[in-house]
């Protein structure tokens, strides 16, 4: 399988280093992330747990609509350089971050990093990608974000307990570094003929600037199957304390292995099937997930949601980029992918307020977090079933 991808001449050698410099992006930030809850909570912030992602998701969702409009003027590698560059700042500075609000600051400044880097990363995939393949295309990109995803909690577990947590700063700080190298290495794909040198008022937007309206339905099943994620990123590093599970990164190592797998077997499910099949499958297969987290009262069954979770987050995430990049206007392709990634951050940030917010740090109060969370996907499923029976039942056009 893996020498059919590299013969294949639709993926360059730029795609291949889009992979490595994503794979390295996501380890940074992931590294930290098991981690978070515990250090938050001895600079005396327990009762700020659920702003650790809220804040992270809230720059990186305002920043969507400027980094969206960069990446059609400026050009997609100088958003994806803004975004590591942020990256490796932040991880640099937590050491430093030693007050409960200048923790929460920094994380407020770090989602700046997520709001311009994927932006300009899918945009420039699909400019290199031919629309037959896009959805195998981002399979293989969420491969390698998934693989940094997986490799980031484990690798700063481990440095945080053999070393320590200011080691585990740092080289998350590295990771980001290394993934601004490599796109160094790399030839902007946007158009000369619709490059602009950067000026302070392209940071002027007007509201036609900020969403793109051919994108709203993958928009909303966005926002819906992304509410789960910031609700798990909450209340799972304790929920896996609760259960005896010492490594805090367990679940989301079965999670984002589950994710690779069905990536690798099933990444051109969407371009064979469609894209409103799969998302079906994989709403479905996120409600159950959810309904299982807010049951399990052993390990086994808590890991065994998080493999669900993953195989439902793996068909759904390749199949709504490819989904926003066909509907969107080539030459708005980054405000489209910025409107859905505005979407992404909003699920995530209100999941992961509200799991928060229930969950108190009370344990009785986990299965409530986890319902409302199955909640989610289940109307996105209901909203994509009513989309495909409007669709059969719409009057032909002869």
């Amino acid at each position: 399988m893996l020498m059919f991808f590299f013969k294949n001449s639709v993926y360059t050698p730029g795609f291949w280093l889009m992979c490595l410099s994503s794979f390295l992006f996501f380890a940074s930030f992931n590294m930290l992330l098991p981690e978070l809850p515990d250090y938050l909570t001895r600079l005396g912030g327990a009762d700020y747990k659920g702003f650790i992602i809220a804040l992270f998701t809230l720059t990186a969702g305002l920043s969507r609509p400027f980094s969206g409009k960069l990446a059609d003027t400026v050009g997609r590698i100088p958003v994806m350089v803004f975004g590591s560059l942020v990256c490796f700042v932040c991880g640099f500075f937590y050491p430093w971050a030693s007050t409960v609000a200048g923790f929460l600051l920094l994380r407020l400044v770090h989602g700046f990093s997520t709001g311009f880097k994927p932006t300009g990363t899918a945009a420039f995939v699909a400019d290199i990608i031919p629309v037959a393949r896009r959805g195998e295309a981002m399979g293989l990109l969420g491969v390698a974000g998934s693989l940094g995803m997986a490799a980031g909690p484990s690798v700063g577990g481990w440095l945080a307990t053999h070393f320590s947590l200011n080691t585990m700063f740092y080289c998350s700080s590295g990771a980001a570094l290394l993934s601004l190298v490599v796109q160094g290495t790399m030839t902007e794909t946007l158009p000369k003929a619709q490059r602009q040198r950067f000026s302070w008022h392209l940071l002027q937007l007007n509201w036609r600037e900020i969403l793109e309206p051919r994108v709203l339905a993958p928009a909303l099943v966005t926002l819906l199957c992304l509410f789960p994620y910031g609700a798990v990123l909450t209340v799972i590093p304790d929920q896996s304390g609760l259960l005896g599970i010492h490594n805090k990164g367990l679940f989301f190592t079965c999670y984002t292995v589950a994710s690779l797998f069905i990536r690798l077997v099933a990444g051109r499910a969407s371009d064979r099937y469609g894209r409103v099949p799969v998302l079906q499958v994989s709403s479905a297969i996120l409600a159950v997930s959810m309904a299982l987290l807010a049951l399990a009262q052993s390990a086994a069954v808590f890991l065994l949601a998080a493999v669900l979770f993953g195989l439902g987050a793996g068909l759904n995430s390749p199949t709504l980029y490819a989904w926003t990049i066909d509907l969107s206007h080539e030459e708005r392709r980054g405000r489209g992918v910025a409107t859905m990634y505005i979407a992404l951050e909003a699920g995530i940030g209100l999941g992961a307020l509200l799991a928060g917010w229930i969950y108190g740090n009370v344990a009785s109060r986990l299965p409530y977090v986890h319902a409302l969370s199955a909640l989610l996907p289940a109307l996105a499923l209901a909203y994509l079933l009513w989309t495909t029976t409007r669709q059969r039942s719409a009057p032909s056009i002869n």
